[in-house]
């Protein structure tokens, strides 16, 4: 992997991570469009990392706070969360993995992301914050970050829409989600470690210690800057200039994958 490639991958992971258009499904794209077979799964892990000190540093007060008292209801709820992310990963990580490294379903799910997009638009802002959400409020929000694990359906799209569905305030939305990115991201890390450690997937011989580092900084300073530009977009309610966004790419893949064959092979 060339230093342009890492950085331009590294740029799209950090601000498709936060933005509700899906990283995982950029990343598939665009190692279509690169050519880029090696160690796929692993790069991206890296460069979730690198969005991971991202979302530390927007919201360090909140992750400070929890770190100061752990026992409290915002603990809970990004447990509450994560469960039901965790139970669909263990059940379904080999087939995701399948699906992610082919890229074949991309386009549909770019569709039901514009779909979630836009249904979440049209929602009246809530009142709730966190600390008023029920637990199944987080339970489901978490299933539904359990589902954006296929690529190309957006986990920050999904986890905000789903918030919002739930009667939440925006920026609590966003914040929610965010915070519950850090579980997420830590937990597809553990599911890679396996890979590394029996050598299937060789960071340093199939990427490059320099390409891999490059890509790292592009995805923490990009991922940084999504977050700030995210939570202003949530604010005043333009999810629908997103969805639009997705459909259009969605329509483009399936014509491609269907007719052109360019792009998605």
């Amino acid at each position: 992997m060339e230093f342009i490639q890492a950085i331009i991958l590294g740029l799209i992971q950090g601000l498709t991570e936060f933005l509700p258009v899906s990283s995982s499904g950029h990343l598939v794209l665009f190692q279509n469009l690169f050519g880029i077979k090696e160690a796929g799964q692993a790069f991206s892990i890296i460069l979730h990392v690198a969005t991971l000190i991202a979302v530390f540093v927007y919201y360090w007060k909140d992750i400070w706070a929890l770190i100061r008292n752990p026992f409290q209801r915002t603990t809970v709820l990004l447990i509450a969360g994560t469960l039901p992310t965790v139970v669909i990963a263990l059940l379904f990580n080999d087939t995701f993995n399948e699906i992610f490294g082919a890229g074949k379903f991309i386009g549909f799910n770019f569709l039901f992301t514009g779909c979630i997009l836009l249904y979440a638009d049209t929602r009246i802002a809530g009142k709730k914050k966190i600390r008023n959400m029920s637990l199944f409020d987080a339970i489901v929000v978490g299933t539904m970050q359990g589902v954006a694990i296929l690529p190309a359906v957006s986990r920050s799209g999904m986890t905000i829409s789903t918030c919002l569905a739930r009667g939440m305030n925006r920026e609590e939305a966003a914040r929610f989600s965010f915070l519950l990115s850090i579980p997420a991201i830590l937990g597809a890390m553990v599911l890679t470690i396996k890979d590394i450690v029996t050598g299937e997937v060789v960071l340093a011989d199939a990427m490059g210690i320099a390409p891999m580092v490059c890509g790292f900084i592009a995805a923490a300073v990009s991922g940084y800057l999504a977050i700030r530009f995210m939570v202003d977009v949530i604010k005043k309610g333009k999810l629908k200039w997103f969805s639009v966004y997705v459909f259009i790419l969605g329509a483009v893949l399936l014509l491609d994958q269907f007719v052109l064959h360019m792009i998605v092979k």
